[in-house]
């Protein structure tokens, strides 16, 4: 990457990033909303970021359900911008696509009235390269407060979190192609978490406090494991609304765009911490600080009522006949990496004693001495470098496809250097917490199908659209992308069949999003049953699973669906669905 391709990360004269406010918008309102570029510290570093009205996140939007507002948006940034209203049923013209509307120009305008029919957490975020505009600092939430009182349980605070990662090399976030996307095979993992854009965010409670947590993640492509020792959660809401029924949960699983909302009980005064777990680390994503001053009201009584939300227990009456129907779509993931030999099939050599020791001159092994042995060709697995062969193949451990010895090794295995800016922490001493008894690599069983880290950083560096095709493949037809043409009319009721094939020459995990032409349950999971309804955009698909899902079809136009990792969707792992109005309609 050319120093004159990349986008600038200069912060000379720009103005310094402001808190997050909260604006109230009331039916009917006007809210501005500009793009522009500002200088924020993180840790040590001062880097340049884009923000919403100059924060980041952007401003949390209060509305009401059932309203509508108009927003004017003006693009000071330094690329061309559409802003999606994320899971919002919303008017097709007002999604914030390139289907949808004209780019908006640098320096120009764009107006557009987004509508709230449907109580909860929602999100807005750039959809013009997208993978550079979040990493930079482009999202904000909306709350939609619901029109029934009674709609969610008391609480005595609320705290609207993004949780989020951000990739910063020698104090400037790391640099980004304004021609090509990289990071394409994983995504982009930053070495920083965020957590409401802070580093190192404090909170404080009182003893007894009743907090609904609002959390949206709006990292690229970092999964989040949410715990919250030493105190009760209690699970409440998704995407869209509320859950079936509300439960005590030890944890909240959120992958990219997905959103939880979490009761939180806090019993005890004493300092505690909001943390993100994966299967090796601890990672501190906030510290709380819990006084000894009592909550007022109390609340706790409350907390301990596991409410049910009515809508969602006729839904589940209903279900039977569509689980078990044949699906009606059924949307393969699938990716396809190609690299070529190097020129001449040049030799590798490795020693017959370390395979895991591959080299692209002769030598000698630097573990027991030995001289390395010619190979030609080579193929290796980036993720597994123990696994090497003279054929074309998958690994055995993960799945890969096995690259050319020279694009495996690139960089050697091994994680982002994180330096003094990770924050995987121990609570309690402020050090890294190694789990025992986990090795780092991709035993999907024992990491639950999930990518938590990029474990091939110089291999994933050098994967492009060019070099790294994810697909979305139509079974019925075998079309792909944007070749995929379904049609369905308000008011269908669509089966579709999500299969994360292993069958893939890189099998992760997905978070598959649809735009609001209407919103979906997730029936089963690998034919298991979903125990707990909630309206949905977003679902997890994990490497290896497949998933059920019902779209409720409600609002006609030509909408989106991709993987919501921002490289698997700029690398073309999307397509465009329309919808009509049903028969009769007028």
């Amino acid at each position: 990457m050319s120093a004159t391709d990349h986008f600038s990360q200069d912060t000379t004269g720009l103005p310094e990033s402001r808190a997050t406010g909260i604006v109230d918008v009331a039916p009917g309102g006007l809210f501005e909303l500009g793009i522009a570029s500002v200088r924020k510290r993180i840790g040590d570093a001062e880097v340049r970021m884009l923000a919403y009205n100059g924060s980041v996140p952007g401003p949390t939007l209060r509305v009401a359900e059932g309203s509508e507002i108009e927003v004017d948006v003006v693009n000071e940034g330094d690329l061309e911008a559409t802003v999606h209203w994320h899971g919002l049923r919303l008017d097709n013209r007002s999604d914030g696509t390139h289907e949808t509307q004209a780019p908006i120009p640098i320096g120009g305008r764009y107006s557009c009235t987004v509508a709230f029919p449907d109580p909860g957490l929602y999100w807005y975020h750039p959809h013009i390269r997208e993978d550079y505009g979040q990493e930079m600092g482009l999202y904000g939430n909306v709350i939609v407060e619901p029109a029934d009182p009674e709609y969610w349980a008391p609480v005595n605070r609320e705290w609207v979190l993004t949780l989020d990662d951000v990739l910063i090399e020698d104090g400037r976030i790391a640099p980004f192609s304004r021609s090509e996307t990289s990071y394409a095979a994983m995504g982009r993992f930053g070495n920083v978490l965020l957590v409401a854009g802070e580093p190192e965010l404090a909170l404080e409670a009182r003893q007894g406090d009743v907090v609904r947590l609002y959390l949206t993640n709006t990292a690229n492509t970092r999964v989040f494991k949410v715990k919250l020792p030493g105190a009760r959660m209690k699970l409440v809401g998704g995407d869209s609304g509320r859950c079936e029924r509300e439960e005590i949960v030890e944890e909240a699983i959120l992958a990219p765009s997905e959103r939880v909302i979490l009761d939180v009980l806090f019993e005890r005064a004493g300092p505690l911490a909001l943390e993100h777990h994966t299967p090796e680390k601890v990672y501190r994503l906030a510290s709380i600080a819990v006084g000894d001053e009592p909550a007022e009201p109390s609340l706790a009584e409350a907390f301990e009522q596991l409410r049910s939300d009515p809508e969602l227990c006729a839904e589940r009456e209903g279900l039977d006949r569509h689980l078990s129907a044949e699906p009606d779509k059924t949307l393969a993931f699938v990716a396809e990496m190609d690299f070529d030999e190097p020129a001449g099939g040049a030799a590798a050599y490795t020693c017959p004693m370390h395979p895991e020791v591959v080299l692209e001159e002769p030598g000698r092994c630097p573990s027991c001495g030995m001289k390395l042995m010619a190979m030609t060709p080579t193929y290796m697995c980036p993720m597994h470098p123990e696994v090497v062969s003279e054929e074309p193949g998958r690994c055995p451990s993960c799945g890969m496809k096995l690259l050319p010895a020279h694009v495996a090794q690139a960089g050697g295995h091994h994680e982002h250097e994180h330096g003094e800016h990770e924050h995987g922490h121990d609570p309690e001493d402020g050090h890294a917490h190694e789990h025992a008894g986990h090795e780092h690599g991709h035993d999907h069983a024992a990491t639950g199908g999930i990518e938590w880290e990029d474990d091939m950083v110089e291999v994933n560096k050098i994967t492009t659209p060019a070099n790294t095709r994810w697909k979305l493949i139509d079974r019925s037809s075998d079309a792909a992308n944007h070749d995929i043409a379904w049609q369905f009319r308000v008011g269908d009721r669509v089966k579709i069949r999500l299969v994360n094939e292993m069958d893939s020459d890189h099998p992760m995990h997905h978070p598959f999003h649809i735009h609001g032409a209407g919103r979906f349950l997730v029936l089963a999971r690998d034919g298991e049953v979903e125990p707990n309804l909630v309206w949905s955009d977003t679902v997890l698909v994990r490497t290896g699973e497949t998933v059920d899902i019902l779209l409720e079809v409600t609002n006609p136009g030509r909408w989106m669906a991709h993987c919501h990792i921002a490289e698997h969707h700029e690398s073309g792992m999307m397509f465009s669905f329309d919808v009509v109005e049903a028969e009769g309609a007028s």
